[in-house]
């Protein structure tokens, strides 16, 4: 009898350890994709926090705070080796983008949408993995600098200089994209007509003066030979190429990318093509990020060959011979 009653209360706790990790699940996600700007390798971290969770004989004080940390230090460790994968990158590294962002808090909702956006990403490249990982759980998760200390392993005043470091680097360029969201999706609506129409003086107008297009394909897919700078240079090249794409029977799909907008371009097997996101200030389009590595794609489904797309639509340029 006593026997049962000590296997009944191990399987009653193993379910509320169960329960537990799947309710902060969407934080610890949240914190390892900002860290590592990969979708595969968050979720990699992820399972690996469950399984030192899971195989941890004793139960921590705060669950939060024992999940917070594995996942940032395993997350931090990922990040030192993929710097050096990065470094021999083939053209523009770009994160994997990221449709929704599984983590939800009224409270923080501006400084969550904002660290998530591909500007900010590519700005956190700029800091170490230890000050990257101080300036999201604090800025971003308002963790207390203890927690913050705990999960870095670091001392509070050792976190408080890493922060004013990382504030710093942050600050110096971080743009906030202030416009609401009715008016990025409308702003958006406009550049995607506009884009699908090759309507070059329309896509002139809602671009900045300074715009840039940029594409990230690691070299395994057609890419732009260098970033495209200028709103006359940008819409022309935009308004040659996208028409051809619906010719071929390319779809646009407008969808929010990490927090900003966005479209998916499938090709006519519903495969996914490449990932437009675009940074909106001030009522124009500042910056087009061309996600096309399909590398970054698979997690969001089946990828289409996007060399088989360029030829096919050469073909169409070339018209009947």
């Amino acid at each position: 009898m006593i026997e049962k009653t000590v296997r009944g209360e191990e399987v009653v706790m193993g379910k509320a350890k169960v329960e537990e990790f799947e309710e902060l699940r969407p934080l610890l996600f949240s914190i390892a994709y900002r860290i590592l700007g990969s979708v595969s390798e968050a979720e990699d971290a992820v399972q690996e926090t469950w399984l030192r969770f899971d195989g941890s004989s004793t139960r921590p004080a705060s669950a939060k705070a024992f999940l917070s940390a594995t996942v940032t230090r395993l997350s931090i460790d990922v990040l030192r080796s993929a710097r050096v994968r990065r470094e021999a990158y083939v053209g523009p590294w770009f994160p994997e983008p990221l449709l929704s962002d599984p983590y939800e808090d009224p409270a923080r909702a501006v400084e969550l949408a904002d660290s998530v956006s591909m500007a900010a990403l590519l700005l956190l490249e700029r800091l170490s993995p230890l000050e990257r990982a101080v300036f999201l759980l604090r800025e971003v998760f308002a963790f207390d600098f203890q927690d913050v200390a705990e999960a870095v392993d670091r001392s509070e005043a050792a976190c408080r200089q890493l922060l004013v470091r990382a504030r710093r680097h942050m600050h110096e360029g971080r743009p906030r994209f202030a416009a609401d969201r009715q008016e990025r999706q409308e702003l958006s609506a406009r550049f995607f007509d506009a884009l699908k129409d090759g309507d070059v003086s329309g896509l002139q107008d809602l671009l900045a003066a300074d715009v840039q297009l940029v594409g990230d394909s690691g070299g395994k897919a057609p890419r732009f030979a260098r970033a495209v700078v200028g709103a006359e240079k940008v819409a022309r090249l935009l308004g040659s190429v996208f028409p051809t794409l619906v010719e071929v029977d390319v779809t646009c799909e407008p969808h929010e990318v990490n927090g900003q907008p966005g479209a998916i371009y499938r090709d006519r097997d519903g495969r996914i093509l490449q990932i437009f996101a675009l940074d909106v200030l001030d009522g124009r389009i500042q910056t087009i990020r061309a996600v096309l590595n399909p590398d970054k794609l698979a997690h969001l489904g089946p990828v289409a060959d996007p060399w088989a797309v360029t030829r096919e639509i050469q073909r169409v340029r070339r018209g009947p011979r």
